[in-house]
């Protein structure tokens, strides 16, 4: 039994090492990676092995004062290593940048083909720009004082002082055209290109 406690004694310590070794840039990614496996793999094994004599890891660590945040992090919660954790957030932010970038344009195409078919009312032409400026918020690689962010805000701001029944007068209308047009053009000059 005791042997066994040394054993998890022994994985918990090498785990903190391993992780601020890793932090500290002492070891490569693709060495701490193959590491920390053989570490997540040794501990779950072990723990199964023990789970009637440990309920609770986290009371071990404390009973035995062993300071490990960094291990207990990687070991308990999140099970793998921070190569594989940060690799996946990384394919996750750019899919639902990919997204947003989708739905702005959708936004943008939505809103100008309405004011061409003369869909010119409040309350029509109020909830597309809104959509739009909603889309423009959630991405992150626009700076807060955009083009496309503040025209639109003018605008919602200018249709929100209007009734729902009124009517964009023609000049309005061309200038809110030319608006999302040149506000289109601009946010497709923003977008980073696939080398960059």
């Amino acid at each position: 039994m005791y042997e066994n406690f040394a054993e998890l004694f022994a994985i918990i310590k090498a785990t903190e090492k391993l992780e601020k070794a890793y932090v500290r840039d002492i070891i490569s990614a693709t060495e701490y990676e193959i590491e920390c496996q053989k570490l997540i793999a040794h501990f779950k094994t072990l723990s199964s092995t023990l789970k009637d004599i440990v309920p609770s890891m986290e009371r071990f660590h404390d009973t035995y004062k062993m300071d490990c945040p960094a291990a207990l992090n990687r070991l308990l919660i999140s099970g793998v290593p921070a190569t594989v954790e940060h690799r996946a957030a990384a394919a996750m932010s750019t899919t639902n940048s990919a997204a947003i970038v989708a739905e702005c344009v959708q936004n943008f195409i939505t809103a100008m083909d309405s004011l061409k078919l003369n869909m010119v009312a409040v309350d029509q032409v109020h909830p597309l720009l809104s959509d739009l400026s909603a889309s423009l918020n959630k991405l992150t690689i626009l700076p807060p004082d955009f083009e496309g962010k503040t025209k639109m805000r003018d605008w919602i701001a200018r249709l929100s002082r209007m009734g729902a029944a009124d009517e964009l007068t023609e000049q309005q209308a061309r200038q809110l055209h030319f608006d999302l047009e040149s506000s289109y053009n601009s946010f497709m000059a923003a977008l980073p290109t696939a080398g960059t």
